[in-house]
C-alpha cells in the first residue's frame, strides 16, 4: 500500500514542477504552450558544451604561459640569418637603384656623396 502512495507522491510532484515551469516560461498562456522535454536537453547539452569549451581555453592558456617561461617569450639566437625589416625588404641599405641586390651578390660599392 505504501508503495502506490510514494509513485502517487512522486507523481504529483512532478506534476506540480511541470506546471509551475511552464507558468514561468509562458505565463497566462501556459496552457496554449507546451515545454518539450527534448528543448530541455538541448540548453542542457549546449551548457555543458560551452563549459568544456571554456575549459579547454583556459587549459590552453595555461600550457602556453608555462611554456614561455617567467621572463616570457624566448628571443631568436644572434646566429639566426637576416629577416625582413618592417618594409619588407632586407636589413641593410639598397643600393642607388633603390633595389636590394638578389641575394648571395657582392653589394658594389656606393659612391662617396659630396
Amino acid at each position: 500500500m505504501s508503495r502506490q502512495y510514494d509513485t502517487q507522491l512522486i507523481e504529483s510532484v512532478a506534476v506540480r514542477r511541470r506546471r509551475l515551469r511552464e507558468a514561468w516560461l509562458f505565463g497566462s498562456a501556459r496552457s496554449r504552450n507546451t515545454l518539450d522535454e527534448g528543448v530541455t536537453k538541448l540548453f542542457a547539452s549546449a551548457a555543458v558544451a560551452a563549459v568544456v569549451c571554456a575549459g579547454c581555453v583556459g587549459y590552453s592558456f595555461i600550457q602556453d604561459s608555462k611554456s614561455k617561461g617567467p621572463n616570457g617569450p624566448v628571443a631568436p639566437s644572434p646566429s639566426s640569418p637576416a629577416t625582413p625589416g618592417p618594409s619588407g625588404t632586407p636589413s641593410g641599405t639598397p643600393d642607388s637603384t633603390g633595389t636590394p641586390p638578389p641575394s648571395g651578390t657582392p653589394r658594389p660599392p656606393t659612391p662617396p656623396r659630396t
